[in-house]
């Protein structure tokens, strides 16, 4: 890859409590041309989670001012805490040539898609959905960390986010957790390669949602 050879954005977005920062931060760990695009969020650091190496943690005083600078790509309100993804985020690693991996909310990937046109970049899609509906709220309350009223809110928006895979491109189950990082790393090698065509009947989202919904009607059915 030569200096002058612009990286490509790859993003990532999930329901809540799909696992999308354990299968982003184990695909970064496997891809040295991936590099990890830092946001900006007023919620409070989990445990371990790093300022600077995970999230840009500020308060919300701090984050407005951005917005109103346009300091921002995307941003977005979740559960009572705002996200963003900055420009500055993005511009240096992709002048430097390397890929780089957006992990966002699903309401920030549509900002992606309605502005990316405009700002020459070529972002690739990735829809992470959990193996269920019941696997996610399982997941939800295992965390530990949310009330039930929380847990509440996080299932109504993510029956929404689910309605609103049509904006990716290709889309992976996160069961087995191995199984997605290897799924998430082929879609970023065919995709860089120029190879899009030969996953797209495994991983296109159309195909892989509609595959989805068959075997959760299935499971409520109990066929």
């Amino acid at each position: 890859m030569s200096a002058r050879e612009r990286g490509r954005p790859f993003l990532v977005a999930a329901p809540s409590g799909t696992g999308k920062t354990t299968v982003c931060r184990e695909v970064m760990r496997r891809d040295p041309r991936l590099r990890f695009s830092i946001s900006h969020t007023t919620r409070a650091p989990r445990a371990g989670e790093v300022d600077g190496e995970h999230y840009h943690f500020v308060d919300v005083a701090t984050f407005r001012r951005m917005v109103d600078a346009g300091a921002f790509l995307e941003h977005a309100e979740y559960a009572n805490n705002l996200y963003g993804t900055s420009w500055a985020s993005l511009e240096t690693p992709l002048a430097q040539g390397y890929d780089l991996l957006l992990e966002i909310e699903v309401q920030g990937a549509r900002q992606v898609r309605r502005k990316q046109g405009r700002h020459g970049l070529d972002v690739c899609f990735i829809f992470l959905l959990p193996p269920s509906r019941a696997e996610l709220e399982r997941r939800l309350r295992a965390r530990g960390t949310d009330s039930e009223d929380a847990i509440g809110k996080r299932l109504a928006v993510a029956d929404v986010e689910l309605e609103a895979a049509e904006i990716f491109d290709y889309a992976v189950v996160n069961d087995e957790l191995a199984t997605a990082v290897e799924d998430v790393l082929a879609i970023v090698g065919a995709v860089r390669e120029g190879r899009a065509a030969a996953i797209a009947e495994r991983f296109g989202r159309e195909r892989v949602v509609e595959r989805w919904r068959r075997t959760a009607e299935e499971g409520a059915l109990g066929v």
